[in-house]
């Protein structure tokens, strides 16, 4: 921790010395020139080649105090003078903010924008595709690496039973806003029109003859105790109960032998009534969303769904921790059946491509207000000295260069002004 704090302050104190560095550069240039301009004062009446050194000194001395006044009434008043248009930049950090937050907005975080036209440039299916069929490889490697060890530290970093809620909030959210009775009437008659649904008939009917079987003393019982005292004294109720059982046990023989038994065709008929009345009846649809409200709402489901949730974050951690055991087994030959795939077909590719552009860039169109707000309210939120001390980091050193180039080129100026001056 304290060497990764280190390597984050190096780059500001190799800024700050840079800075200071350039700064007492440019005003030592502008010291000298004064001293050289003294001097050259003193001697040009001896020496007339002096003046010419004086002019150059002089204009110098000029041009390096205005780029000084520039430079320093861009961060503070300049000798602390509360100057006019001095300390530009503490006095209109919030504009700045607004400002550059606008800039953000409008050329970087639209739909035409940089991002987007990167976007459309970008194959995602084809890099994605390398990367999960050689997940080992070089910088992709490391990058694999790298990438897990980071989501496995930000997972556990992150408050678990907070983060459970999050996900089974908004899973919670996504399944209240999914209309699932036409979802299930369109799934049950697509399984019908393929007889699909047969094995299921034939589990249902062998079950309910091995019911029969297991249950049938109960079933005996209970016939005995309608038929009433005459048929029990008589013996009767135990006739009953054979003739009623055995025309049971047929009817449940002959509907798991005949695919065409009027039972199977009446079932049929009540499964193709149910998919239509779930596809088109509103009093179906609203007893389904009733019944999937009422799930969602059930303490035993949240109770059941903080257990997925903490197996599902357990294995993700696992994977995480070890790649190269999860990319060893047959999830990682999927891994990397599914990068060849996504290579090789095209018409995938195309269809990866399409969303990721439309995810990334709906996302960013989305909350790119928010964004932009974000990086104003921060702005706003720094104090004055903060905003100041950070642009100077930034391009102070810069700055000093212009201070030297003043001295330089005002000192060349008056050069040029002092030989026509003298030869014309």
């Amino acid at each position: 921790m304290s060497g990764s704090l280190l390597r984050n302050a190096r780059p500001v104190a190799t800024d700050n010395n840079g800075l200071r560095t350039m700064r007492l550069v440019a005003t030592g240039l502008l010291v000298a020139m004064a001293a050289v301009y003294v001097v050259a004062r003193s001697l040009e009446l001896a020496h007339p080649a002096a003046g010419y050194v004086r002019a150059f000194a002089e204009a110098a001395m000029v041009g390096g105090l205005a780029d000084w006044f520039a430079v320093t009434a861009l961060f503070r008043h300049p000798l602390s003078l509360p100057i006019p248009h001095t300390a530009i930049i503490p006095k209109n950090k919030d504009r700045i903010g607004d400002t550059l937050a606008r800039f953000l907005l409008d050329n970087f975080l639209s739909k035409v924008g940089p991002l987007a036209r990167w976007m459309r440039r970008l194959d995602v299916a084809r890099t994605a595709g390398h990367w999960l069929e050689h997940p080992t490889e070089g910088t992709v490697g490391r990058l694999r690496g790298g990438a897990s060890r980071l989501f496995a530290d930000l997972l556990e970093s992150l408050d678990q039973e907070r983060l459970g809620g999050m996900v089974r909030a908004g899973l919670a959210q996504r399944l209240r806003e999914l209309d699932l009775s036409p979802l299930l009437g369109n799934a049950l008659a697509a399984a019908i029109a393929e007889n699909r649904h047969v094995p299921i008939l034939d589990n249902a009917i062998e079950w309910i003859g091995r019911a029969l079987v297991a249950n049938e003393d109960l079933i005996r019982a209970m016939i005995s105790a309608k038929a009433g005292s005459v048929m029990r004294w008589t013996g009767l109720d135990e006739t009953l109960a054979n003739k009623i059982l055995d025309g049971v046990y047929r009817l449940v023989e002959e509907a798991g032998e005949d695919p065409d038994h009027p039972l199977r065709a009446k079932v049929e008929e009540k499964l193709a009534t149910l998919a239509d009345d779930l596809r088109h009846s509103p009093e179906m649809q609203a007893r389904v969303q009733a019944f999937k409200s009422d799930m969602i709402d059930n303490p035993a489901l949240a109770q059941w769904w903080q257990g997925v949730w903490e197996s599902a974050r357990a294995g993700m951690l696992r994977m995480a921790r070890d790649p190269d055991a999860m990319a060893a087994g047959r999830f990682g030959e999927a891994i990397r059946q599914l990068g060849s795939t996504l290579q090789a077909d095209a018409a995938l590719a195309a269809t990866v491509n399409r969303f990721a552009r439309r995810a990334v860039v709906g996302i960013v169109v989305g909350y790119g207000a928010d964004i932009v707000r974000l990086v104003s309210d921060t702005v706003r939120g720094w104090d004055a000295k903060t905003v100041t001390g950070r642009l100077e980091q930034a391009v102070g050193r810069d700055l000093q260069y212009i201070r030297v180039n003043g001295t330089l080129v005002g000192g060349s100026v008056g050069l040029l002004i002092h030989i026509l001056d003298v030869w014309m």
